[in-house]
């Protein structure tokens, strides 16, 4: 797997097509794995390579001022997760308080135009840019590239998110948390 690093004044270039989604990504859950299968399927039909977008930074850290932020799910085993699910470049956004202060078309043009996207791939409640101004509509209005919408994915008539893998593994209800993430829950010594 390839892996960029993009900024609003720097990066790799992206040579080659791309469909991809976008977001933070953590836990890589059912949710977010429904986002990665639209990606992987749309890129065989444009004979595009399939690639995830995602922050460093965490972005509360940089938007609330959080320092301590526990994740289900580190950087480096995410990229393992999305490599096995078919992802051949992650997209690392060098988040920062410029990058979140953009305008809707800022980020349009800074950053997703520094992509080759040919197609972005995102939750339907997926917000982006200054004030989170940015969404499913304002993406669809924009004629660079293509916009498809994974509509959400629930469980037991509660949508599968992060915050709820979090809460699940708070009160020890691991299994239960399994059941959303797609597999069991690891905890890696650092």
């Amino acid at each position: 797997m390839k892996i960029y690093h993009i900024g609003i004044d720097h990066g790799d270039e992206i040579k080659t097509p791309i469909t991809a989604c976008i977001g933070y990504f953590d836990g890589l859950h059912l949710g977010h794995q429904k986002l990665v299968e639209c990606v992987v399927e749309t890129a065989k039909n444009t004979n595009t390579e399939p690639s995830l977008i995602t922050f460093e930074p965490d972005p509360w850290k940089v938007i609330k001022h959080m320092e301590h932020i526990p994740h289900i799910t580190p950087m480096k085993k995410r990229m393992q997760i999305g490599e096995s699910l078919g992802i051949k470049n992650w997209i690392i956004l060098d988040f920062t308080k410029s990058m979140a202060n953009l305008s809707v078309e800022g980020f349009h043009q800074e950053v997703l135009g520094k992509l080759n996207l040919h197609t972005l791939v995102c939750g339907y409640d997926f917000h982006y840019a200054g004030m989170g101004k940015g969404n499913v509509d304002t993406l669809k209005s924009q004629r660079e590239f293509e916009v498809k919408v994974v509509e959400e994915v629930d469980s037991e008539h509660q949508k599968i998110s992060s915050t709820r893998i979090e809460k699940l593994l708070e009160d020890g209800r691991m299994e239960k948390a399994a059941a959303i993430m797609g597999r069991a829950y690891e905890i890696e010594d650092m």
